[in-house]
């Protein structure tokens, strides 16, 4: 006859990755510092199961001039943060401190 399934079972189990109140409040202190000289002006927050991503903006209607992920590859592996330049990987480090120290650096210009 009819057997009952419960799908609960058989669906995968994904942890949500979010960015916690403590990280977010270091970048938006990265952010602030750089919004206040004028050379950001915008961001947004996106996440799917396994990524949270935190993306800069020079102007509203552009691509994002960085963007900070943080990945959760599952309970074995730890989290890692990533800087990204377009779709460049500038940095990767396992803490999101590391990944902003790349914004406190002075750029020099190259002849």
């Amino acid at each position: 006859m009819n057997q009952f399934v419960h799908m609960a079972d058989y669906r995968q189990h994904r942890r949500n990755t979010y960015f916690t109140r403590h990280e977010l409040g270091q970048i938006l202190n990265v952010y602030s510092r750089r919004v206040a000289t004028g050379e950001w002006r915008d961001y947004a927050i996106d996440h799917d199961g396994v990524t949270a991503i935190f993306s800069i903006f020079r102007h509203t209607h552009e691509t994002p001039l960085f963007a900070i992920a943080k990945c959760n590859r599952g309970p074995q592996r730890p989290v890692e943060y990533v800087l990204f330049n377009g779709p460049r990987k500038l940095k990767h480090a396992g803490t999101l401190a590391e990944v902003l120290e790349m914004f406190d650096r002075k750029l020099k210009l190259v002849p």
